[in-house]
């Protein structure tokens, strides 16, 4: 049995401790007029205040005040004004333990409170066991366990129990989601997950230890190790299917034990754990090994672009000295057939003094190559990056499960042409 202590002492104050609040006690300690008239049948002012005071410890937090309890004097006061009374009037409450155990009996006969015992545990504790599988945290646990017996009027028994019995129960839901990945593997799958950790990649680690190294990449190559452990992965044949109906927090903290285990380690642990976590880390790596392949490939894209980009800004340059020299060819000769023009005198003259009609047509080409050269596109020099995308574009693309997405309407489109673009 699984025993230890799950709750931090500030948790434990939020689920047991008495309100201290203004809206805490308006909220939970605010006495009906019947429950006055409950009070109000008890003989001594003690046992009136008492009453009404285990009253209100029944609603919330839900649990029985225990001899020598320091009870908040704010809580006391809240009570007693509703009452008529002053907080020193609880002093020598329940000096006999009788008295104690009566208004106990009495408050469960008139309001339905019961005992953590029984039929009524039993219930809550196959309760606690289905909500252990989707509880997060341990806090979370205890707190919903909290609630439902505050909602089935349970008296909460006391808090090593209920950490106990959370602690049991997060335990058993951790097991049976360990045993229901690994029922839902045959035995040849189950032995090709056990050879990954027996087999070894280069002679220096192992084919588990191997498939966990990866990370976004910036080249070619980089993209090519990724495809060689997703396609690894692809070749085990093992379905998503296996982990149906296990929360995804449960699958991240199983991912993080197989990313945290050596061969060594995984080998030690019970049949069904190992395959579970070797489950997981398999699923959950073909996925991220995939985001990490289009990722390295849009890397690839950025780096094919700012290179064409880098080469159009190469040209531009050394193009400026001759686009200087050519404009002011054209300048002087348009000066001088304007000239020329205002005199009335013949413009092929003009043109003849300014630089003669066989330089004016070198003139022409060189603006026309100029013109060319300044308007280019980066797109003009992507196809130079071809060969790095044909070292791994076709794999990735047989790799990678592209899908249609789709869009307002129904309607259904492939995202392909960033893709297409790129390989043409």
């Amino acid at each position: 049995m699984a025993h230890r202590t799950i709750l931090t002492e500030r948790q434990r104050a939020t689920l047991f401790d008495l309100p201290t609040s203004e809206a805490a006690l308006l909220h939970h300690y605010t006495l009906a007029d019947d429950d006055i008239e409950h009070v109000r049948l008890r003989r001594r002012s003690q046992n009136r205040l008492g009453f009404a005071l285990q009253l209100c410890a029944f609603r919330h937090p839900g649990r029985l005040l225990t001899a020598g309890e320091v009870i908040p004097e704010k809580a006391i006061r809240f009570i007693a004004a509703q009452l008529g009374m002053q907080a020193v009037e609880l002093e020598g409450y329940a000096v006999r333990e009788e008295t104690r155990r009566d208004h106990l009996i009495e408050l469960r006969a008139i309001y339905g409170y019961k005992m953590f015992t029984g039929r009524g545990a039993r219930d809550l504790k196959v309760w606690l066991e289905t909500e252990a599988e989707v509880a997060r945290s341990n806090e979370e646990l205890a707190r919903r366990f909290v609630t439902e017996c505050r909602r089935s009027q349970t008296i909460l028994p006391g808090v090593s129990v209920i950490e106990r019995l959370c602690a049991d129960a997060l335990v058993a839901a951790e097991r049976r989601m360990e045993t229901r990945i690994a029922d839902r593997l045959d035995a040849p799958m189950r032995g090709r997950l056990d050879a990954l950790l027996s087999e070894d990649v280069d002679d220096r680690v192992s084919r588990f230890v191997w498939l966990r190294q990866f990370e976004v990449g910036k080249n070619s190559a980089d993209a090519n190790r990724l495809l060689d452990r997703l396609e690894f992965l692809q070749g085990l044949g093992l379905a998503t299917a296996a982990l149906d109906g296990v929360p995804p927090h449960r699958i991240t903290r199983l991912r993080r034990q197989g990313e945290r285990y050596f061969s060594d380690d995984l080998r030690d642990i019970s049949s069904d754990r190992r395959w579970a976590i070797m489950t997981v880390c398999a699923v959950e790596w073909q996925a991220a090994i995939a985001d990490a392949v289009i990722e390295t490939h849009d890397r690839i894209v950025g780096k094919t672009w700012r290179d064409a980009k880098r080469l159009c800004d190469v040209q531009i340059t050394g193009a400026k000295a001759a686009l200087q020299d050519t404009l002011r060819s054209f300048s002087g000769l348009g000066a001088a057939l304007l000239e020329a023009h205002g005199d009335g005198a013949p413009l092929e003259s003009a043109v003849t003094t300014a630089c003669g009609w066989r330089d004016l047509e070198g003139l022409v080409a060189t603006a026309m190559q100029l013109t060319s050269t300044m308007a280019a596109n980066p797109l003009a020099h992507v196809a130079q990056g071809y060969h790095r995308f044909r070292r791994y574009a076709p794999r990735m693309l047989r790799a990678l499960d592209i899908r249609p997405c789709t869009h307002e309407g129904g309607q259904k489109r492939p995202h392909f042409r960033v893709v297409r673009f790129e390989l043409t």
